[in-house]
């Protein structure tokens, strides 16, 4: 919350601002989305008799803020009267926008889905020329576990008033994925040593009474099977949480060539943007994602956005974005036919 609330902040100082050329034509905006999530689920036991619990799952919301810089793409749709932080703006994703000059993006979402609360943020600011790029975003995305900062300077090429190429460097300030906090307590059966991972944890194990109890002396479990199956994966996923957070975020300079497409017409449009890192420099640290991927590899990323309308009532459409950094994947995408009936 805290986070939220100085990103309000920053937005209404910069709403303040408005008179600023480069605040000019941009929104802010403040919005809530709510609705019903999974339905409750009914539990039986007859350990002591039939016994029936329900498991219930508390609404879906979305608390959004921001505020915006971007210039609509042709295809997207204006008619929507105002931002209510649901909008999937997939062309936020391409190197270049549809104007040259400044643009950016201010946002951040607070939202509970099935009864998990997640914060996803996507910050950028991005400056577009003749014949170069640069660009500063942040991204989190707490349902795909993701969340880097990242920067690019990229040198242009316009191919045409269509296609452009670009090649320059990234840098990535994140947490050291691919490292394992539990790899030091695999056996070489390939079994993990729970047990003593347990006791370092502070939990007590007493076999002769069947009691296995917290750091805090309370009973947690009564059988192996309730310890082995719901407490132990509680303490191995909190030990796993905790370790990573010990650890500094590490840099990353990487090699970025990347291309962006674009064309449209009223009844035809493709727009399109690709980036692949193919080389990432080593610093030898101990945390580097070299060490745990046992050399180079390609973090890429891109999307794609295609209409066409075969006549006045009959249309189709492909949307979707794909991105892959560390080998971890989050993407989205859509497609359909539309057909008017007169």
């Amino acid at each position: 919350m805290k986070k939220l609330i100085t990103i309000i902040a920053m937005c209404i100082a910069f709403s303040a601002n408005a008179q600023n050329k480069y605040f000019k034509f941009s929104t802010f905006y403040v919005a809530a989305n709510g609705g019903t999530s999974v339905s409750d689920v009914d539990v039986y036991s007859v350990a002591n008799g039939l016994e029936t619990s329900t498991i219930r799952t508390p609404y879906d919301y979305n608390l959004s803020m921001g505020i915006r810089k971007i210039a609509r793409f042709g295809y997207e749709n204006k008619a929507q009267t105002f931002y209510d932080g649901t909008e999937d703006s997939w062309s936020d994703g391409a190197n270049i926008g549809k104007v040259s000059g400044l643009e950016f993006l201010f946002e951040a979402n607070y939202k509970r889905q099935q009864g998990e609360n997640y914060l996803d943020q996507h910050h950028f600011l991005r400056y577009v020329a003749d014949n170069y790029i640069v660009k500063g975003e942040y991204l989190e995305d707490g349902f795909a576990d993701i969340k880097y900062f990242e920067t690019s300077e990229r040198y242009r090429l316009k191919a045409n008033n269509k296609l452009s190429f670009n090649v320059g460097a990234a840098q990535r300030l994140s947490e050291p994925y691919g490292y394992d906090p539990l790899a030091e307590w695999v056996l070489e059966t390939g079994d993990i040593h729970y047990t003593n991972l347990a006791i370092q944890e502070g939990y007590n194990i007493d076999v002769f009474e069947g009691k296995y109890t917290d750091p805090n002396g309370n009973i947690v479990a009564t059988s192996k099977e309730v310890w082995e199956s719901v407490i132990i994966p509680s303490i191995l996923s909190g030990y796993s949480d905790k370790k990573r957070d010990e650890l500094e975020h590490k840099m990353l300079q990487s090699l970025v060539i990347g291309f962006d497409y674009y064309h449209y017409t009223k009844n035809f449009w493709v727009h399109s943007w690709g980036n692949i890192m193919p080389y990432h420099y080593d610093d030898g640290g101990s945390f580097t994602y070299h060490k745990y991927n046992d050399g180079q590899w390609y973090d890429y990323s891109g999307g794609l956005i295609f209409g066409y309308k075969y006549s006045k009532q009959l249309g189709t459409f492909v949307e979707g974005k794909y991105n892959k950094y560390w080998n971890r994947e989050w993407y989205d995408f859509k497609l359909g036919i539309n057909y008017v009936i007169f």
